[in-house]
């Protein structure tokens, strides 16, 4: 009887198991809004990973340079994944460049794409417009999440009919390097569409960590507030920045100090995530303004790309 219980047991387990994963969406039609770095780094990872993939911005030189920059990284990867095989390499970029079409019309894409993946600048508006466009014309069962590191996944998914097929894939640059991909779950998203997105993100060849829609998720969340209390202990004088990001990285292993990654990041970028944070709760004292920030940033001081920040790189 025992035995029969346990066959009984395993069978019933095994059936629910399937069922489960019966009702996964699985995803092979990808459509990425936004060719710049991140949308054209997600792009590339999933073409090369067996997934045909619809690249979509709003003119067909961003596209053009997209497809160049895409060709660029695949042969820079190409060429360590087949050392000893440059035919190899040939064939892989040009099976994966194969795999990837371009478009300026999104809505005339999405009606036949598992998933849509968006990459456009970080605007809460404009994200919003384009998600309650693109619900219209989107497949019953698309999915639809957002790359965004600040902005709340829950208001972007109430812009949409869709609130259960909606959720947050946050990806790290470069995308084709880094193996983290955070999955945002709303109190909205539905099972079904959370666990497809975990196995998309693992058919990249990535490692998703799950994170409920919270201000900066789990790494901007923690990285941050660490950025802004050096920034805060210079601030008032107890050490400087070179001593700072000298003590970060021989004292904690870090590659870079706090001054040097936010140069790197973009001192806009930071005010940005900041100012968000700071807009949504502002008795946090992790998202207070921070005055050295603002003025740089306020001097068009952005960091390396504007060739001055906390350092200055002419």
């Amino acid at each position: 009887m025992a035995f029969v219980t346990r066959q009984f047991v395993r069978s019933m387990s095994s059936s629910s198991s399937a069922a489960a994963s019966a009702k996964k969406i699985l995803v092979k039609h990808v459509t990425v809004i936004g060719g710049g770095l991140m949308g054209a780094g997600i792009a590339q990872v999933a073409a090369a990973t067996g997934h045909t993939v619809v690249l979509v911005d709003q003119t067909e030189d961003i596209l053009e340079k997209s497809r160049k920059g895409i060709e660029e990284s695949l042969r820079k990867v190409a060429k360590k994944k087949f050392a000893e095989n440059p035919k190899g390499a040939d064939e892989f970029v040009a099976k994966t460049l194969s795999s990837i079409s371009t478009s300026t019309d999104a809505a005339s894409v999405v009606h036949s794409t598992d998933l849509v993946v968006e990459a456009i600048v970080e605007n809460l508006q404009m994200k919003n417009e384009l998600f309650k466009r693109l619900d219209k014309f989107a497949a019953e069962h698309t999915i639809f999440a957002s790359n965004t590191s600040s902005l709340q996944i829950t208001s972007l998914a109430n812009s949409t009919t869709r609130q259960d097929r909606f959720a947050g894939l946050h990806f790290f640059n470069p995308v084709p390097l880094m193996k983290l991909v955070e999955v945002i779950k709303t109190p909205m998203t539905s099972q079904k569409t959370f666990e497809s997105l975990l196995d998309f993100s693992r058919a990249l060849g990535k490692h998703p960590v799950a994170c409920k829609d919270t201000p900066g998720f789990i790494v901007n969340r923690l990285l941050v507030p660490y950025l802004m209390e050096a920034v805060r202990l210079s601030e008032r004088g107890e050490a400087s920045k070179e001593d700072i990001d000298m003590a970060m990285k021989l004292g904690a292993g870090y590659p870079m100090g706090p001054f040097e990654l936010l140069d790197y990041v973009g001192l806009d970028t930071t005010k940005f995530i900041l100012d968000g944070w700071h807009e949504m709760d502002s008795k946090n004292p992790l998202f207070q303004p921070c005055p050295s920030l603002n003025k740089l940033v306020a001097e068009k001081k952005f960091g390396k790309k504007s060739g001055e920040g906390f350092y200055k790189y002419k």
